[in-house]
């Protein structure tokens, strides 16, 4: 199976243009839950591709606006590619999608999803058992946890997910990326850069003006609400056994729209089926 029989076509991919600013890609990805929009830029009536801005980036870098200095670059692969070999180089590049080029033309683009899809679909091998795939280490919070509190955790565990735990430490619900951009808000303001003093005896100072005054620099930031992470995680809480192949687990992940699900043993956690872990398995 090859890249192309996977890939999203560039006929139906949304991307946004440079020229352009944060809040082109913060529309796309809270109107269609897009993790991610790919980028490019007209050049002599040729649309050249240039990169990919993700939901990562957006929360990453609050105060930048442009759109040229928001993307990054990621690693690339042709139509004709094998797709074994296209999520392998996902793996280890550890990057959720790969832009699909001819040259400098975008023509598709390849996800975790896309292939999770396909071990769905059984066109490629999905026969392994999750319980040699799962991630033991789970990234959590507890319900009561306030939201930017529990964004933050998730930054810094660098993953896109926190499962939700209750007071006796069972599984409420999960908190994901998605959940938080959902109820995110870019807010402008200004920061004070304080009165620019010179000293008395300093070289450059002016004789008779020693305060020259503030200045105000305008500022953005992306604000969350502050109130418990129950108020906005997913309650309704798809799980796994370890003996659910990756077949049956990637079945369950695409029809549920979701990138991971627990493992669990009875009533406790054992771990976290990420989407990537499928691709691992191949």
């Amino acid at each position: 199976m090859n890249v192309s029989d996977a890939m999203t076509p560039r006929e139906d991919l949304v991307v946004v243009e440079i020229p352009g600013s944060r809040n082109d890609v913060l529309e796309y990805i809270q109107e269609y839950g897009f993790s991610s929009v790919p980028v490019v830029k007209d050049v002599e009536g040729e649309e050249v591709y240039r990169g990919l801005v993700s939901r990562d980036d957006l929360i990453d870098q609050p105060d930048e606006d442009q759109l040229a200095l928001l993307m990054r670059e990621v690693p690339t692969v042709d139509a004709d590619d094998d797709i074994v070999d296209a999520a392998a180089r996902m793996v280890t590049e550890e990057s959720r999608r790969l832009p699909v080029v001819d040259g400098d033309a975008l023509v598709g683009i390849l996800t975790v999803t896309d292939v999770v899809r396909a071990i769905a679909r059984g066109e490629i091998d999905g026969d392994t058992a999750v319980g040699g795939l799962a991630t033991p280490e789970v990234n959590a919070t507890h319900t009561e946890t306030p939201l930017p509190v529990a964004e933050r955790e998730i930054g810094l565990a660098n993953v896109p997910y926190a499962v939700v735990l209750d007071d006796d430490a069972g599984i409420a619900g999960i908190l994901t990326e998605v959940d938080i951009l959902a109820v995110a808000r870019v807010v402008e303001g200004e920061a004070s850069t304080g009165d620019s003093i010179a000293e008395q005896d300093s070289e450059w100072s002016w004789e008779g003006i020693k305060a020259t005054g503030a200045r105000y620099l305008p500022t953005r930031n992306v604000e969350l609400p502050a109130e418990a992470t129950r108020h906005f995680m997913t309650e309704d809480l798809v799980t796994v056994s370890a003996a659910r192949t990756a077949k049956e687990v990637a079945q369950e992940l695409i029809s549920n729209d979701i990138e991971q699900v627990p493992l669990v043993n009875g009533t406790d956690l054992d771990g976290i089926v990420r989407d990537v872990d499928l691709l691992e398995g191949l």
